[in-house]
């Protein structure tokens, strides 16, 4: 029991944050703390190693400040921050940490004597600057009325008991000395500490009768759930009604701790009325979208420092960062009001409408900028109907780059293009080598399971797949080429095969080339053959001539998406194959394959522009290497 006590009582973030920054600031004297500062602004952080390395807060870059460590003080003449603070009430303390308004404030609502009193109290006490950034009217009416808007503003910065920043837990929340309305403590993994969303920027100044914590804005009391303030604005007008026809309600109005980032009703506005009605009219679809602008913990602005995927309530993640002083979402800087704090959760307001890709039809899945020519092709051969209604399909669409020139659209690539929909919904991590998937436009497609790759045909997943509401899309790295009959009957149309055919009918192996079964080819072309030395003599021996062919043929049906470094095939006669990607081009015993993945229902062909001859091994050369030094080496030694 005694081990697990101690293992529980692990250290703060905050407090592993501030012993990296003394680590950091050590060279400079004892008690000296590093501090990243942001460059042209007073923001400044204790920071972990992966942000001190970065040396960026919010994509903006910081320089190094040395500072005392909290508690300490320079004294002339020596080295860092030697001496201890001397401890003092919590009003003079408000004048040491630098907090001057509040202490002002705190002399004007007669609550100095309080604050220099016994007792225990801990004090959030807002800086200089956060007193600056409240509004002019706020400011005014808390300033007109001292003996009690102040005094109350004041005291709900207050919790009548010693709170360390070791105290300030996660979700922690204790009772102001205002009414006892409470305030919401947030202790994020990154050593941010907030209340009600302020940032605790000088944490733990000690005091004889308690400790001050300074923070950056004034914080105000919450009394409404989110439901409540969804209710009163009229900017969330349309979010609310969603929720209401999604049955969603409950979440606003829960006991929890969430994030709602909320979409106003511009941000609708903005969205196709086509696309909007037909979520608005799809339970599933809307659920969805709206729990995905949910995430499952509370998230303050103030505690983002970089980009971090963050879970939502819909299963997926949302890349939620920080631009500067702007909150961003999956990298764009949408969020136009942060922080409104309710008593389950907090809202930022964005101006764009999140739409998953559970909520997408194919259509509204395949409008990426890297995939746009599959996208207008599948549009333009008349698929559109298929592409946004409810069947249960899996489109295949190969990257822009996978496109030679400009394609126009005639029946031949109509038909291809249907042959990139396969009739169900499918998931690339429940294929299975040798599965076969029948298209829309009647073709039955191989899968080929590799160590690196996963392909349909020569076509290989180059993406993690996109599952919408009811098709899934797989972004493949080339265009379709469906097998076209067998092996013999693709090089008999290719004229580039001619001599090729010649050869394999002297040979004896038509047949072969023409039975059921998966075997890859190095055809060689016309070229190959014209350069080959002893051209007439090979072709008039069928022996020999079966030998060479046999040896261009590989066990198994590889496709040039399932080459890596040192892939080795199997050939029907001789030793192994060896294969390499250079480039993006597939080499064969160091031969550059000239044109890859032409289909056929029994295999494929790549063809080659020369005979591939087997690689000298190298090892039998480097030991005759080896054998004469070290007789020449031994030699010598007899002669000395």
């Amino acid at each position: 029991r005694h081990l697990l006590s101690l293992a529980c009582v692990a250290r703060s973030p905050y407090q592993a944050v501030l012993q990296h920054s003394r680590i950091r600031g050590r060279l400079q004297g004892p008690n000296v703390c590093a501090m990243q500062q942001v460059k042209g602004t007073d923001k400044k952080y204790f920071t972990n190693c992966k942000q001190w390395y970065h040396r960026k807060v919010c994509g903006k870059p910081t320089v190094i400040t040395y500072e005392c460590c909290p508690g300490y003080e320079r004294i002339p003449g020596e080295k860092g921050c030697p001496a201890a603070l001397p401890l003092v009430n919590i009003y003079n303390t408000l004048g040491v940490v630098g907090a001057t308004t509040t202490k002002m404030y705190t002399e004007r609502a007669q609550l100095r004597e309080e604050v220099e009193g016994p007792g225990s109290f801990t004090f959030f006490a807002p800086s200089n600057d956060a007193w600056a950034a409240l509004p002019a009217e706020i400011l005014d009416a808390l300033v007109s009325n001292v003996n009690i808007e102040l005094l109350n503003a004041l005291h709900y910065h207050m919790v009548n008991r010693r709170l360390t920043s070791e105290d300030l837990r996660h979700g922690s929340s204790f009772s102001s000395m205002y009414q006892d309305f409470k305030v919401h403590i947030h202790h994020y993994s990154n050593g941010v500490v907030t209340v009600n969303c302020a940032r605790l920027i000088k944490p733990d100044q000690h005091a004889t009768n308690g400790i001050v914590h300074v923070v950056d804005r004034v914080i105000t009391a919450v009394s409404n759930s989110m439901q409540t303030i969804m209710d009163v604005d009229g900017d969330l007008e349309t979010l609310q009604a969603a929720f209401v026809t999604a049955g969603l309600t409950n979440i606003l109005e829960d006991e929890g701790q969430y994030t709602i980032f909320a979409p106003t009703n511009e941000a609708f506005e903005k969205i196709p009325p086509d696309t909007l009605n037909r979520i608005l009219k799809d339970p599933v679809a809307l659920t969805d979208m709206l729990n995905y602008h949910i995430l499952k913990h509370m998230q303050c602005a103030e505690s983002v420092v970089a980009g971090t995927p963050m879970e939502t309530l819909q299963g997926t993640t949302l890349e939620v960062g920080c631009d500067g002083d702007s909150m961003t979402l999956n990298g764009k800087a949408i969020v136009t009001k942060k922080d409104q704090l309710g008593t389950n959760g907090v809202i930022h307001y964005i101006n764009e409408l999140l739409i998953p890709d559970s909520a997408k039809t194919l259509l509204e899945l395949a409008d990426g900028s890297s995939i746009s020519t599959a996208t207008k092709l599948f549009v333009e051969a008349g698929l559109s109907s298929h592409l946004t209604g409810s069947e249960a399909l899996t489109l295949m669409a190969p990257l822009n780059d996978a496109f030679k020139g400009t394609v126009t659209m005639t029946p031949e690539i109509r038909k291809l293009m249907t042959n990139h929909i396969l009739k169900e919904q499918l998931s690339s991590k429940a294929l299975y080598h040798g599965q076969e998937l029948e298209t829309l436009g009647g073709l039955r497609l191989r899968v080929f399971v590799y160590r690196n790759n996963l392909c349909i045909e020569n076509a290989c997943i180059a993406a993690h797949d996109k599952t919408g509401r009811f098709g899934t899309m797989f972004t493949v790295d080339k265009v379709l080429t469906p097998p076209m009959g067998t092996l013999m009957d693709i090089l008999k149309s290719d004229d580039r095969f001619s001599t090729l055919v010649g050869a394999i009918q002297t040979a004896g192996m038509t047949e072969l080339l023409n039975q059921e079964g998966a075997l890859t080819f190095f055809a060689p072309t016309n070229e190959a053959f014209s350069a080959h030395a002893d051209l007439n003599r090979l072709l008039s021996d069928p022996a020999a001539l079966a030998g060479v062919l046999r040896y261009h043929l590989g066990e198994g049906l590889l496709v040039s998406g399932g080459v890596s470094s040192h892939t080795r095939v199997t050939p029907l006669q001789g030793d192994k194959l060896e294969m390499g990607v250079r480039n993006y081009t597939v080499y064969v015993n160091k031969i550059p394959v000239a044109d890859a993945d032409l289909m056929a229902t029994n295999g494929v062909v790549h063809a080659v522009n020369s005979i591939i001859k087997p690689l000298r091994e190298s090892t039998g050369l480097d030991v005759n290497l080896f054998r004469q030094v070290v007789r020449s080496r031994s030699s010598r030694t007899m002669q000395q």
